[in-house]
């Protein structure tokens, strides 16, 4: 890495296998190592990946460090009228959505939000909204309408809409959103962008309201812009969506794709009971699987404040070259069922004493293959207080 620190901005340059990055940091520079690495990916749209040290996705991080990362995101959503709807945006930004939306709704007691979470999945047989991610390696997601009377009525009468994700760059996945839900909602009044790096650059950030046709904010803890410039270098043309509306694939109703009205409850007694099997030396890893994050990342912060020593981490769908940030690999199965690789990275067999990994889906056939692979346990969550340990034999 290239880089001056003594004034701002603060010019980053990076020479990836797939092109050169370069970027230039006009807010959050002093936390840039804290917050931020980088990495490259066999991706023709988008070549590099700003790897996020606290969103507990590519990068293992402590509970407890990523909690008080939802809370100064919460913090920075601005006084607006209620209701106020929060969307977290799949896959990476699901955890952190909604971290930040319970972190809110701890600040305002006894205002009402609605949480929903976007997803690559169809579940139930109700209405939805489509719309792409273009740069994404998965660009077709999906909002689904709440089923509840409850959660319908607030979506129907939100007045703000907070849009969460790791990261902005061209703000065109929350503009389309945006329009979205205003064909749904044409009572929304404000729009704010909660995101860990906003690298749409000063210019572009100014004209938010402009653009989005209401008044629109950005919180972020870094903010900067950046240019990439691709290598002739090979990329990875394998899928990694294959949609099919009449597929099952095991994605849970209970957790946020048709809406949450409150935070999710702790499963404290698993919890206590894990705690209990663990020594006070042992390294534990929690981790969450595709789009299923934030109920692990709430196990962690329990075994954390029994005095665990244990951070959190997903699996993902992104393929990323093993460089920069991203020190190892492991490929998976996918057990979402889609039959496209997933991955877990910077993670090594043996590296954690005990490995906790949590899922939506039933376990099938990939789960107990990847469970031997880390020696780790599986615990199937039918309902977030409701969680099942599956034999892996």
């Amino acid at each position: 890495m290239n880089a001056r620190n003594d004034v701002l901005p603060l010019r980053v340059t990076q020479q990836l296998p797939t092109g050169l990055l370069e970027v230039e940091l006009h807010a959050g520079a002093d936390e840039l190592d804290a917050l931020l690495g980088f990495a490259a990916r066999a991706n023709a749209k988008r070549g590099f990946l700003f790897v996020s040290k606290v969103l507990g996705k590519h990068w293992p991080v402590r509970p407890g460090r990523m909690l008080a990362i939802h809370e100064r995101l919460a913090a920075g959503v601005p006084d607006a009228p209620g209701p106020v709807l929060f969307i977290a945006m799949a896959e990476t930004g699901l955890g952190l959505g909604q971290g930040v939306f319970e972190a809110w709704l701890r600040a305002h007691p006894g205002q009402q939000a609605l949480f929903l979470q976007t997803t690559r999945y169809r579940v139930g047989t109700g209405p939805i909204i489509e719309f792409e991610e273009a740069h994404s390696h998965a660009p077709r997601q999906f909002l689904h309408m709440p089923d509840g009377a409850q959660e319908q009525a607030l979506l129907k009468s939100a007045r703000t809409i907070v849009l969460v994700d790791d990261e902005a760059s061209t703000g065109n996945t929350f503009l389309n959103l945006t329009q979205a839900c205003r064909r749904l909602n044409p009572a929304l009044e404000r729009v704010h962008l909660a995101v860990l790096a906003n690298f749409m650059g000063a210019e572009a950030t100014d004209v938010l309201s402009a653009r989005f046709g209401l008044p629109t904010t950005m919180g972020a803890l870094i903010a900067g812009a950046y240019r990439f410039t691709p290598a002739d270098c090979p990329v990875d043309a394998a899928p990694a969506q294959r949609y099919d509306a009449q597929a099952e694939r095991g994605a849970s109703t209970a957790f946020g794709r048709l809406g949450l009205a409150r935070a999710l409850r702790t499963p404290d007694r698993l919890a206590r009971d894990l705690a209990a099997t663990i020594a006070p030396q042992d390294r534990v890893l929690v981790l969450g699987t595709g789009e299923f994050m934030h109920p692990s990342t709430l196990l962690g912060a329990a075994l954390e404040r029994l005095g665990v020593d244990v951070v959190v981490q997903s699996t993902t769908r992104s393929p990323i070259l093993t460089w920069g940030a991203i020190g190892h690999a492991l490929g998976l199965p996918d057990n979402y069922g889609e039959g496209i690789p997933n991955f877990i990275y910077n993670v090594a067999p043996g590296q954690y004493d005990h490995v906790l990994v949590c899922h939506e889906t039933p376990a099938g056939e990939a789960l107990p293959g990847f469970a031997r692979l880390l020696n780790a346990r599986l615990f199937h969550y039918h309902a977030e207080d409701d969680v099942e340990e599956v034999p892996v034999r």
